[in-house]
């Protein structure tokens, strides 16, 4: 699942830097030249990362993040700042508004995606290339392959065939294992907050993974917690 990254940048030489390194890495990249724009697009949808130049016209970077931080649908969001103030005055300013890193120009770029990936496998680890592997269910990102180890042979696998949809939810789920979620933050993060479609719809995705994972007798893995939302667990004791 590639991560979003807003970069907010006033000048196109920097901003088509970023824009192929990042593409490199394999990262969807929007550009944008102000704090204005910037929040155009967000609410439009909801970036993973905002890549943000203190020293912007109009809204500055530092007001922009306040903004950001004071809204409950953006405050979540990861902000690295880039910009040209070194003095630790500076730094001190930017992080104590809610940057979660501060990286000065000139910069590195290969420097700055290894930051950026850092921060996203804290805050968006179901973003990360790596397999994921619980209780026998082994999810690939790469080759968008999920299988189990086959009950009757287990030196070997079974490829189990999900929707796009439904791989996107057991990524999360297990990017995530033993966290609740309920159904709108499971909306929001898998579908998209600007989707507008029934919670009820988790259900039956759930259901679907559930039928695919029983016959590899792994159906109970997807937890219900009632009156909360949903789980990815090993903890069969945990179940409500």
């Amino acid at each position: 699942m590639s991560a979003t990254v807003l970069v907010v940048e006033d000048e196109p030489a920097i901003q088509e830097l970023l824009a192929y390194n990042l593409r490199g890495a394999g990262y969807s990249v929007v550009c944008v030249g102000s704090a204005e724009q910037a929040m155009v697009r967000i609410n439009e949808m909801l970036p993973d990362l905002i890549l943000l130049d203190w020293m912007l016209p109009g809204k500055n970077g530092i007001e922009f993040i306040r903004l950001l931080r004071q809204d409950s649908r953006t405050r979540s969001i990861p902000v690295i700042m880039l910009t040209a103030r070194v003095e630790e005055d500076d730094k001190i300013s930017g992080l104590g508004v809610g940057a979660d890193d501060y990286v000065t120009k000139p910069f590195s770029p290969r420097e700055l995606v290894a930051r950026i990936k850092a921060i996203l496998r804290r805050s968006l680890p179901e973003a990360s290339d790596e397999i994921l592997d619980i209780e026998g269910v082994k999810l690939n990102p790469v080759t968008h392959r999920v299988t189990v180890i086959d009950q009757k042979n287990e030196l070997q696998e079974k490829e189990l065939l999900v929707s796009p949809t439904e791989f996107r939810l057991l990524h999360f789920l297990m990017a995530h294992a033993e966290h609740v979620h309920t159904r709108a933050q499971l909306l929001d993060r898998v579908w998209g907050d600007h989707v507008f479609i029934e919670n009820r719809t988790v259900d039956v995705h759930i259901r679907r993974l559930r039928r695919v994972l029983e016959a590899a007798g792994k159906a109970n893995l997807i937890q219900t917690v009632r009156g909360a939302g949903y789980r990815f667990s090993a903890r069969s004791e945990d179940i409500f």
